[in-house]
């Protein structure tokens, strides 16, 4: 207490100072207690828990899309390379499937066996090897082609196939039958298919094993077939 101060003085000073009351009493103002105490903030457990359905809905999403793509791309390059085909068979253009395209169709391999339809394309790149059977550039304006392709997508038949089946080759200029002589598995660190520019042949060539889960590897399935003569009258 200061000095000179009254007790009456005090007491007045007392009642100028407002006060917190209850909501019952009716009389002065009320403050909730959340909002005089802090709000404490929930643990990174919890909001773990909170957000974590979203988020593995949202890649889920995500993933589900990217799987419906893959084979819409595949179907779309598809549709364009055999619209390119249809091109260049009526010549004498033979545009790109698509216009940064560095391949072209240059022809259709079927083996009526098997029901099998491919259209090969130029050029023996990974790149293109996505997309189908791949014509060797070395066997580019010769008789002896050598058309290659992956092994667990378009040439999963040939480990079926079976000597004496027919293979249908048809380019812009002419359309002839082979049959199936032989298969042989080689080892390509031996050395590559030799081109003979007087042979008249088909290799139709993969990796081996089918079945081997990393692809890459040195072995070779090799398929050929030779041209069907027809009877001479």
């Amino acid at each position: 207490m200061k000095a000179g101060t009254s007790p009456a003085a005090l007491d007045e000073n007392r009642r100028r100072i407002p006060r917190l009351t209850t909501k019952e009493s009716g009389a002065g103002f009320h403050v909730p207690w959340h909002s005089v105490h802090r709000t404490a903030r929930p643990p990174a457990g919890r909001w773990l828990k909170l957000f974590l359905p979203t988020i593995v809905a949202s890649v889920s999403l995500v993933l589900a899309a990217e799987a419906a793509w893959i084979p819409a791309k595949a179907e779309l390059a598809q549709w364009l390379i055999e619209r390119s085909w249809t091109q260049c068979r009526r010549g004498p253009d033979c545009p790109p499937p698509w216009p940064w395209a560095d391949t072209r169709p240059v022809a259709v391999l079927e083996v009526p066996s098997r029901d099998e339809r491919l259209v090969v394309l130029a050029g023996n790149s990974g790149r293109n090897l996505a997309f189908g059977p791949t014509l060797s550039e070395e066997s580019y304006g010769g008789s002896d082609l050598v058309i290659s392709g992956h092994r667990d997508t378009h040439f999963r038949f040939l480990q079926r196939l079976r000597t004496g089946e027919r293979l249908v080759i048809t380019t812009a200029e002419h359309r002839r039958e082979f049959e199936v002589v032989q298969s042989d598995i080689v080892d390509s660190r031996l050395g590559g298919l030799a081109i003979d520019p007087g042979a008249d042949r088909v290799s139709l060539v993969t990796c081996y094993p089918f079945d081997e889960p990393l692809a890459g590897g040195p072995l070779r399935y090799v398929v050929t077939a030779l041209p069907v003569r027809q009877p001479t009258s």
